[in-house]
């Protein structure tokens, strides 16, 4: 039965807004669909996409603003896409985007306009286009972070607002060593009385917690709506304890220092006196003054600011608009600073004050004073002077605490790259919701989350006369790796093991086949650091002991500072454990800390808690490894990624009695309209999964690639 479908393009979420497009009557409309294809198993945000034709009807060649005519002036935009929705059988069936690719003339004359239409998630990747994580400044935003002694400190011992600082230094080495002699620099044993041993704090850098760059993804991207299914859910927590080193440049962090200094602003004034011949000239508003000239008709009036520091000491000051355009600017001032701002100041606008210095200066109350000038005329004509005068209500201090910016501090990378990552890293899938929410999940939990379990019997629609039977995944094995195993320990673990840290190749009971390829590839676009547990090892005792301290060296194999790629780990939080010795710099001040975190590449130190790790297969656990008391085999995690996230999948796809079956069907309205990559297809006593399906709109008729379901194995 021919199927009514239309198309319109406009305000679809108003369908009255909308613009219904002319359509060739026997134009077929098709479309592809896959969630997690086998030919492709790290393909993601994969929707369909469909190019047709449309005639050149004159409501065609309205909508299109006759496209074909470039003399035309505020013509179709053919470089954006336009929001579109399908309509089948009066009921609406898919929304997306459209997008006009061009159009077929005969004889000079329009005749069809060639246009493509995008599924909803595709939208993904043209909303972030090239974007990188910098961009994500809400970051920054309600984080007051400075890079400092105490403030390093701080977040070594505890997390605030998602910020950390992880024991992984950029340049220095750490060690452990408890005799009296070995008071060196890089030994963080808490030696009694002396500072001549520790690490300085600016060894380390900060890091976020991986759902905290969601979150600002989604406050960045407004359209952008995850789902809770695996993004924001603090019980999923081999996700939620996530975080990424703030590692943006390789060694020292780089800070816009603004002459070792950070502009503070006063925030708050108030006036202290005042002639008004008529009305108010200016008033106070949150932390500036407000000029309001157009209230009265002044002669003249003039703006003027003293600043007057309590001790010596050289200062800058900025004067801006709207907390935005700066209007003056005055450098190494002195004590007392007199400025004229200009008299011609905008009214309706507020006038902020902000000053800088090297050293950390005092200004008392009211010695920053803003002074108001001006002359009005009164209803007969007569000019009468005022004045009105604001000043600091409080004592006012410069902040010389170098701030440390998120947002220029993360690792340089595109959002999309970023969240792809993650998509391989857990293989998780995503669709976009009738809502528009991005729907995210893993694979498993996609393909046991539906409503017919029992699956949708299509054997009265088979068109029987036509089939094919293919190999399920035409590889001989699949490789997991990180892109980044450049640190020092990583390169020492593959030259004495032949293989990258944390990496892993599969192929079903390590069977050597035939196959039209060789291996598939799965690299994800991170750092995967080894890292190393302390011991103490003073010659008094003849073992080793091991300390509290797991540590990461982000280093090269020559020792130098590493770039890398950016680096994702879980946090243990260690409390009241072996102390340690943090160096302020360049003084001998210094802070022994019982609490710090760890890094890990595991959620747990031991397996009695758990095994979950971002590895890839089985790998030591660095924190038991070499420690004297550890059992054969408890210094082995086994729940990788692989075990976790991919086994179900691959291991049935590559399972010697897995199929990829092809089969056509003409599926009637109420099953291809409602049909989902996640439901079961019965065909006989037989059930599948779906891998692929190809829908034509008009007719019904649907292409299936089908993987059969193995008896006595289930999808998890």
């Amino acid at each position: 039965m021919q199927q009514k479908l239309v198309l319109y393009i406009g305000n679809v979420t108003v369908y009255s807004e909308a613009e219904r497009v002319d359509q060739f009557k026997d134009e077929t409309v098709s479309f592809t669909q896959t969630i997690q294809n086998v030919k492709d198993i790290k393909k993601i945000f994969t929707e369909f996409t469909k190019t047709f034709s449309l005639p050149a009807s004159k409501k065609n060649n309205k909508i299109f603003k006759h496209y074909y005519n470039f003399d035309i002036d505020n013509g179709f935009d053919a470089r954006k896409k336009v929001n579109a929705a399908l309509e089948l059988n009066d009921i609406p069936y898919k929304t997306g985007k459209i997008a006009l690719t061009g159009v077929d003339l005969k004889n000079n004359v329009p005749h069809t306009y060639k246009v493509t239409f995008y599924g909803n998630t595709v939208d993904l990747k043209d909303i972030l286009g090239d974007s990188q994580l910098s961009s994500l400044t809400s970051l920054s935003e309600g984080r007051e972070l400075f890079y400092s002694y105490s403030n390093m400190i701080r977040r070594l011992e505890s997390e605030d607002d998602d910020i950390i600082a992880p024991l992984i230094t950029h340049t220095d080495r750490m060690t452990y060593n408890s005799l009296s002699s070995a008071q060196d620099y890089g030994n963080i044993y808490a030696h009694s009385g002396t500072s001549a041993n520790g690490i300085n704090w600016n060894q380390f850098k900060y890091a976020i917690r991986v759902q905290a760059i969601i979150d600002a993804i989604q406050t960045t991207f407004p359209s952008i709506v995850f789902s809770t299914d695996y993004f924001n859910n603090t019980s999923n927590t081999d996700f939620y304890n996530l975080y990424m080193w703030l590692h943006r440049n390789k060694g020292d962090v780089i800070v816009p220092t603004l002459g070792q200094a950070n502009w503070t602003t006063l925030t708050e004034i108030r006036q202290t006196s005042a002639t008004l011949p008529i009305s108010a000239i200016a008033y106070a508003d949150e932390g500036g003054l407000r000029i309001n000239a157009n209230l009265v008709e002044p002669d003249f009036f003039e703006v003027s600011l003293t600043v007057t520091a309590s001790t010596a000491g050289a200062y800058d000051i900025i004067v801006r608009r709207d907390s935005g355009e700066i209007i003056v600017q005055m450098n190494d001032e002195s004590l007392t600073t007199n400025v004229l701002v200009d008299a011609s100041l905008e009214d309706n606008r507020t006038y902020t004050i902000e000053i800088r210095s090297t050293t950390a200066l005092t200004f008392a109350a009211d010695s920053i004073v803003w002074t108001v000038d001006f002359t009005q005329r009164d209803d007969n004509g007569q000019s009468a002077v005022g004045q009105q005068v604001f000043k600091n209500e409080f004592v006012f201090q410069t902040n010389t605490n170098l701030e440390f910016n998120i947002a220029q501090q993360i690792p340089k990378m595109k959002i999309i790259d970023f969240l792809s990552g993650l998509f391989q890293m857990f293989n998780l899938t995503a669709y976009v919701n009738d809502t528009g929410t991005i729907v995210v999940k893993t694979l498993d939990n996609y393909y046991n989350w539906n409503f017919n379990p029992s699956g949708i019997n299509i054997d009265e629609y088979l068109d029987v006369s036509k089939s094919r039977v293919d190999i399920a995944l035409p590889f001989k094995s699949v490789n997991f790796s990180y892109k980044g195993l450049g640190t020092i320990l990583a390169k020492k673990y593959e030259q004495e093991f032949n293989s990258g840290w944390g990496s892993l190749s599969y192929s079903l009971n390590n069977d050597i086949y035939d196959a039209l390829e060789e291996a598939y590839k799965i690299e994800l676009p991170f750092e995967h650091l080894m890292y190393e547990r302390l011991f103490n090892a003073p010659k008094a005792i003849p073992i080793l002991i091991a300390t509290d301290v797991q540590w990461g060296y982000f280093v090269d194999d020559n020792q130098e500072p590493y770039f890398g790629s950016p680096l994702l780990f879980y946090p243990i939080h260690i409390t009241g454990g072996d102390p340690i010795r943090i160096l302020d710099t360049p003084t001998v001040d210094n802070e022994d800390i019982t609490d710090y975190f760890i890094p890990s590449n595991s959620l747990s130190l031991v397996k009695t808690t758990s095994e979950v790790t971002i590895h890839f297969g089985e790998e030591i656990n660095e924190y038991l490894a070499n420690e004297p008391s550890t059992s054969p085999g408890s210094s082995t995690f086994s729940d990788g990624l692989f075990e976790t996230k991919y086994k179900t999948y691959i291991q049935n796809v590559f399972n010697n009695s897995r199929r990829l079956t092809t089969v056509t069907a003409y599926l009637p309205y109420k099953i291809f309209s409602k049909l989902e990559l996640n439901d079961v297809i019965q065909i006989g006593q037989n059930s599948y999964w779906i891998n692929s399906m190809t829908t034509d709109l008009t007719t019904g008729k649907t292409k299936f690639e089908l993987l059969n379901k193995l008896r006595g194995i289930t999808q998890q």
